[in-house]
């Protein structure tokens, strides 16, 4: 285990160095900005508009920085050659698989509270309104959504050789998940077979990462979500991050690191 929260360790440290850092505190400023421009107008349906342009900002910049973070871990240990001496000290394979998986996970949950943060402090300055509870909840379930993209992005990086075709695949995946997933079983139902069974077949094998999304319960002031679901969710998305975690270290044990 501290071999794995070493390697986690160096995965932050690359990520706050790099560019991805800079970037996450320009569209903080960016969401802050936007959320005092509240201060023109005096329409409460404004700012239900303005809370749903920023949660969506977060949720693209978090889908950004989990994906771009993870696809170029294990390509750049190979094309660096630091694989090789990692390798010897030893390390196994399934730490680094387990290191680079934490480390990526991490990194984007701090980037998730700095943004939940910032979102939380100015709406509920303008709103007079702190959910915190629910802020929490939703937070907890991007992270937990998070998990499994990394997990998938993290099998990308042992399938495709290249990061920037590891990246895009990966988000055109993702992305039709979240906006096409959730529909898959209503279409299903319109078409002829075997095309219906096919349907119905991805419908259920697909991590649903739809369930996740809970913006309109803040834009909105819904209520919390049942603590019970929340915690079905947190199975859920352990279960998919584990099958997808082992099938990576299935195939990255088997692939030799010099190609």
């Amino acid at each position: 285990m501290n071999t794995v929260l070493a390697l986690a360790g160096v995965v932050i440290k690359e990520l706050y160095r790099r560019k991805d850092f800079y970037v996450l505190f320009v569209l903080t400023a960016l969401i802050t900005g936007v959320m005092a421009l509240v201060n023109f107008f005096h329409d409460p349906h404004i700012v239900r508009h303005i809370k749903e342009i920023c949660l969506l900002l977060i949720w693209v910049s978090a889908l950004v920085v989990a994906i771009g973070t993870t696809a170029r871990q294990i390509p750049a240990e190979r094309e660096q050659r630091t694989i090789f001496p990692l390798l010897a000290k030893p390390v196994t394979r399934a730490q680094v698989l387990l290191g680079k998986f934490t480390g990526c996970w991490l990194a984007c949950g701090l980037a998730l509270l700095v943004f939940y943060l910032f979102f939380g402090l100015v709406s509920g300055s303008k709103d007079n309104q702190w959910p915190l509870a629910l802020y929490a909840q939703a937070l907890w379930l991007q992270w937990m959504m998070l998990a499994i993209v990394i997990a998938l992005v993290l099998l990308g990086s042992v399938v495709f050789t290249a990061p920037s075709s590891n990246a895009t695949i990966s988000l055109i995946v993702i992305v039709g998940i979240l906006v096409l997933g959730g529909h898959l079983n209503k279409v299903a139902v319109r078409e002829a077979e075997p095309f219906s069974t096919i349907i119905y077949s991805i419908y259920f094998l697909i991590p649903h990462l739809e369930w996740y999304d809970i913006r309109d319960f803040i834009v909105n002031d819904h209520p919390l979500v049942a603590w019970f679901y929340c915690g079905l969710a947190t199975v859920y998305a352990a279960f998919y991050t584990g099958l997808l975690l082992f099938a990576t270290w299935m195939i990255f044990r088997r692939k030799p690191l010099n190609l």
